[in-house]
């Protein structure tokens, strides 16, 4: 079985990988979840936060052999990681996550899609420094098919986002193209568009591509099909 880091999204943290834990350490896998700067238990000043400082995070979090899921914005610290640490990675599985173009940011990225429905969830703060999730649109934009009490339980917890890592552009190296990968986009997905997604995989092997019938937030709506799929991905390799 295998080393599995979770790497969560914007204004998330550890805590959204609850559910999904248990289900992958029942087939064996060893777990752990990771906060970003500024997110979860981490108590970084969201004005220190970059690109540089999630990336760096992400590879200090990585064993010898790693499988590295990234949800959403993870994609961008994930795919960076690993080029900065390609020999420590197993496997890079992107959960509806963006897959950086060299020298766009993961703004630039969301501009490319044909439709921006996340914008109605985002409150930008006034200094434009950050932003955080409307809780009137949180359940419509992530949880909408998430079981009773998710939204209350993701309010409870969701964080500022730190805009400059976002609005950085990507600087690729070759060493993320060393790594194995994977792609699992979701049908449903009210945040980052189900068409964009299958853009941003195109070309991959067929393999490598898997769809889940499921919103933005499938460790919430369907945590054991998604560690099945985890688990398959891993298997398979």
């Amino acid at each position: 079985m295998s080393d599995i880091l979770l790497l969560h999204g914007s204004c998330h943290g550890a805590w959204c990988w609850r559910d999904l834990i248990p289900a992958l350490e029942a087939r064996g896998h060893r777990v752990r979840s990771l906060d970003m700067p500024s997110h979860g238990a981490d108590r970084t000043p969201l004005a220190e936060v970059t690109l540089d400082s999630c990336t760096e995070a992400v590879v200090a979090a990585l064993g010898s052999e790693t499988v590295l899921v990234a949800h959403s914005w993870g994609g961008f610290p994930a795919t960076l990681a690993a080029d900065r640490a390609p020999e420590r990675l197993k496997r890079l599985i992107y959960l509806c996550a963006y897959v950086p173009r060299e020298g766009h940011s993961l703004v630039d990225m969301r501009r490319l899609a044909p439709r921006q429905p996340i914008l109605k969830a985002v409150r930008r703060a006034a200094d434009g420094a950050s932003y955080d999730i409307d809780p009137e649109h949180a359940r419509e934009v992530f949880y909408q098919d998430c079981p009773a009490g998710t939204t209350e339980y993701a309010l409870a917890h969701l964080t500022p986002q730190a805009t400059l890592p976002q609005t950085t552009p990507a600087v690729l190296g070759q060493g993320h193209r060393a790594v194995a990968r994977s792609y699992i986009r979701t049908l449903y997905d009210n945040a980052i568009p189900t068409e964009f997604q299958a853009e941003m995989a195109r070309g991959w092997p067929l393999g490598d591509v898997h769809e889940m019938h499921c919103g933005h937030s499938p460790f919430f709506a369907d945590p054991e099909g998604l560690a099945r799929l985890i688990d398959d991905i891993d298997r398979a390799a």
